[in-house]
């Protein structure tokens, strides 16, 4: 743990303008700066504000319209922006000629092999510009987080509040309190209780589709350390606010109060306390639940029971009829209300008593009057008769739920490994979608991924910031960038399925007609949604809500005959529903936009092991996939989505076809085991010249997309390097489902990726090193292995036949050569991952082959020699 001696970042803090205790962020230099600083740093070498215009316009008027403007647009300067436009032309002019350059040019020793090589060309072609044209306008988007303050928290004394900032919403999903461990969850839900936002103004709903005791009353126990730990970080401005990965950080150093770090400790020994009772859940269930005394008359004796005597409704320990994973009840139980004078009204949800939510009179002295946010456990009932629709279906039951307890405005979803980093993200988000020129066109806000635990080398490309660092930003400039699972702040009416504003003819009052048909038959719920039609704030304590509207938007059967998963909220029949929901959005013309944070966000958990990491791929690749496929294709879905948009959408659907051509190209190396001298095209000096020619310019305008977005150059390399591993296993085998899908009807089989470690070790990233074998992993070790011993077999051939190789054919040779190398290169992480525990030392691998090339090559010799009278070889 860390000694509180070395902390001090948790307990600094500065007065802004309004006299608000604004949490600083720490640089690499032990500075800090706040959040409104580290915006203004995005105008620097490579941007430019871009709204200098707009603002000025709002100062002249004195503001009189009262509307703010709530955040900062930066675009790239031209330096930059028009050698990288030109650059992009150039190639696709480059790419043109070399096509026409192989169709005039026809000569092969294998006819069918050129063919397809130039069909793979064209796709290659065609694949890239559908990547690149977005990319033509990069737009920074930095909140204004100093001007939200001034307009939403400061209000005259006679308001009787702090705030008008609106309600948020925040729905964290699990399935597997195995795969997805309770302590990440828990973490998760700790972090956005203590995160700096209005408690009065903020929910958070966690679904469990496993419907296991274990998570609720670990539930119970978060919502008993909150009272302690979210004071603690207010009192502190403590980051970030997931005591695990807080306790585990060593913050910048400095002098600590004595009042900080008699907090800390006290703090950090309940915090350990808390982890042994999470630990220790299963086997106190599990005693509770066996031959004790705590039965219900009519109960079984081998049936789960809560805490308070009553039979759990959801999965039981030993699993039964109706009380299974996969065949349970619905469960709603409020753990903590933000509404303690609801108490004579019983139960809020009419499942389960709300825990009252104060703070004990000796929490940290000033912050004992604080309120901590709403917590909600939600189950979706499970029955085998119904298409439950993965992690949609439990998001749309968390929408429907927060709909009758809460309703704010805006809504904001987590995986359960992902925490918040930032407190102040929440207040990101609004900046965004509260603003005066795009804010009420704005259907959601994506932040990008950024993750814990992966190896200081990032081995497998999991924080893929070619991606969200380079194409979202892109994505900025055109409608915006898509949803990305996780970390995105969504407009509640925007995924009622309502059009935006500037696409309506008059403002939204109430429901469409025939409400049962779209929204289901709860009234309470369609009362609800007439009034965020309205965006109308729950300023005031809602009345409580009949046990039996609740019960019934978690049913198992609540969705079917409605708009839910169609048109109405997260899209089903898609095994990634991110990608088809926000298309969904964007074809209605909503707008999205991308909201970077020099702290990040949020931060999260990734699959370190390859074959999770490649499961994790072949479900996106293969939910991209069955997009093309669906009546959301991005060629005539989307009846408001821009040129360029659906030009993005397009790409993010059919990539995985681009693996096809690069695993038939990867194969190449076979021709060096035929005695004779094949080539793909001739001239082949010439040809692998063109070849390399367009291959430099794509790393070219890399370049200079490394410069705007920030990206490091072993990131961008990691990214190319998965890319070939993927394409080699993972999106093949996507495809492989998709053609199977269209056939059978049946489609990509939902994994919850595992973020378990390797137990029984001390090693954190030890999961790294465990090889586990699947058939997917097959055509990649097939390549390594072509590659590696297409080397040798060169060598060999090199001995046997130097004396008569004409010049031609020496250079022939090398040219091959300099492919096999460059393929290596590409799988280097793969070969890595075959040797184990082994790659700990990558040196070894820098020293075996070599030693295999020689063997290889002195097989080849032998065999020459015994059998060139036999066979030519």
């Amino acid at each position: 743990m860390t000694s509180p001696q070395a902390l001090s970042a948790g307990a600094v803090t500065v007065e802004d303008d309004g006299g608000l205790a604004v949490p600083l962020l720490a640089d690499g230099s032990g500075a800090t700066k706040t959040e409104e600083e580290c915006g203004a740093e995005a105008e620097g070498k490579y941007w430019v504000a871009a709204d200098e215009a707009e603002r000025q316009a709002v100062t002249d008027c004195g503001a009189e319209d009262g509307r703010a403007l709530l955040f900062r647009t930066y675009k790239l300067r031209g330096a930059i922006l028009h050698p990288y436009r030109a650059l992009i032309l150039v190639r696709l002019v480059a790419v043109l000629l070399f096509f026409v350059w192989r169709i005039r040019n026809s000569a092969s020793n294998v006819m069918w092999f050129w063919a397809t090589s130039v069909a793979g060309d064209a796709w290659f072609g065609f694949s890239w510009l559908l990547n690149q044209l977005p990319k033509f306008s990069p737009v920074k988007s930095v909140p204004d987080l100093a001007a939200l303050r001034r307009h939403y928290d400061l209000l005259p004394a006679d308001d009787g509040a702090a705030s008008k900032l609106p309600g948020v919403d925040v729905f964290v999903t699990t399935a597997d309190s195995v795969d997805e461990p309770v302590l990440y969850t828990m973490n998760s839900i700790l972090s956005i209780l203590a995160t700096d936002y209005p408690a009065d103004r903020l929910a958070c709903y966690v679904s469990d589709d496993s419907g296991a005791l274990v998570l609720y009353e670990a539930l119970v126990e978060a919502a008993k350390f909150a009272r302690l730990w979210v004071p603690f970080c207010r009192k502190h401005c403590v980051e970030p606010r997931a005591p695990e990965r807080y306790f585990e950080t060593e913050p910048q150093g400095g002098r600590a109060s004595q009042e900080f770090v008699n907090d800390y400790k006290r703090v950090q020994m309940e915090y350990d306390e808390f982890k042994v009772r999470l630990g220790n859940l299963p086997d106190t269930i599990r005693k509770r639940s066996g031959t004790g005394s705590m039965r219900a008359s009519e109960g079984d004796a081998q049936g789960t029971w809560m805490a308070d005597g009553m039979q759990w409704p959801g999965t039981w320990m030993d699993p039964t009829e109706k009380h299974r994973k996969g065949h349970h009840a619905g469960i709603v139980k409020v753990v903590l209300d933000h509404h303690p004078s609801r108490g004579h009204h019983g139960p809020r949800a009419g499942a389960g008593a709300g825990a009252e939510n104060k703070q004990s009179a000796d929490d940290f002295g000033a912050a004992a009057g604080l309120r901590l946010p709403m917590l909600v456990y939600v189950s979706r009932e499970k029955d085998p008769n119904y298409d439950h629709n993965k992690k949609a279906g439990a998001l749309n039951a968390q929408l429907r739920v927060s709909a009758l307890l809460s309703n704010a405005q805006f809504v904001i979803n987590f995986d359960c490994d992902h925490y918040v980093n930032n407190s102040q993200a929440l207040r990101a988000a609004v900046c965004l979608m509260l603003d005066q020129r795009e804010g009420g066109d704005t259907a959601f806000v994506q932040f990008p991924q950024r993750f814990d635990n992966v190896d200081p080398t990032d081995r497998y490309g999991n924080h893929n910031r070619v991606f969200f660092d380079g194409t979202m930003l892109a994505l900025n400039g055109l409608q915006g960038p898509s949803y990305l699972g996780t970390g995105c702040m969504f407009r509640r009416i925007a995924l009622y399925g309502v059009d935006p504003p500037h696409c309506r003819q008059q403002q939204l009052e109430s429901v469409a007609p025939e409400p049962a048909s779209k929204y289901g038959k709860s009234t309470a719920l369609i009362h609800s949604v007439s009034e965020a039609m309205g965006e109308r704030e729950r300023l005031t304590t809602p009345p409580p809500v009949p046990p039996l509207d609740v019960e019934m938007v978690v049913a198992a059967s609540y969705d079917g005959g409605t708009d839910w998963g169609k048109g109405v909220g997260y899209i089903y029949g898609i095994a990634t529903e991110d990608i088809v929901t926000g298309f969904r959005i964007h074809g209605k013309g909503w707008r999205s936009m991308y909201c970077t944070m020099r702290r990040d966000a949020f931060r999260g958990t990734a699959p370190i092991n390859l074959t999770e990491r490649l499961h994790q791929i072949v479900r996106w690749s293969g939910g991209s996939l069955e997009m093309f496929f669906s009546r959301n294709n991005p060629l005539v879905g989307g009846q408001r989505l821009k040129l360029l948009q659906r030009v993005s959408y397009l790409n993010m659907t059919v990539y995985p076809v681009t693996s096809l051509f690069i695993l038939l190209y990867a194969l190449c190396p076979v021709m060096w085991l035929v005695p004779e001298e094949v080539h793909i095209q001739r001239p082949f000096t010439r040809y692998v010249v063109y070849l390399l020619i367009t291959i430099l310019m794509i790393h070219m305008i890399g370049w200079l997309e490394m410069k705007w977005s920030g990206v490091a150059w072993l990131d961008h390399w990691r990214n190319e390097q998965f890319f070939m591993i993927g394409s080699t296993s993972a999106y093949p085998i996507a495809l492989w489902h998709m053609a199977k899908k269209l056939l059978t009807r049946k489609g990509i089989h939902f994994r919850v990726t595992s973020k378990q470690t390797t137990a029984g070790t001390d090693d954190k990233f030890a999961d790294l090193y465990e090889m586990r074998w699947t058939p997917m992993l097959v055509p990649t070790a097939f390549v390594l292995v072509a590659n590696v011993g297409a080397v040798g077999v060169a060598m060999g051939k090199a001995l046997v036949y130097m004396g008569v190789w004409t010049v031609a054919q020496k250079t022939h040779a090398a040219l091959g050569l300099l492919f096999n190398v460059w393929i290596m290169l590409l799988l280097y992480p793969f070969a890595l991952a075959i040797m184990g525990r082994w790659a700990k030392r990558p040196i070894i691998l820098l020293v075996l082959l070599p030693a295999v090339f020689a063997v290889v090559g002195t097989i080849y010799v032998a065999l020459h020699f015994l059998l060139a009278n036999v066979i030519p070889i």
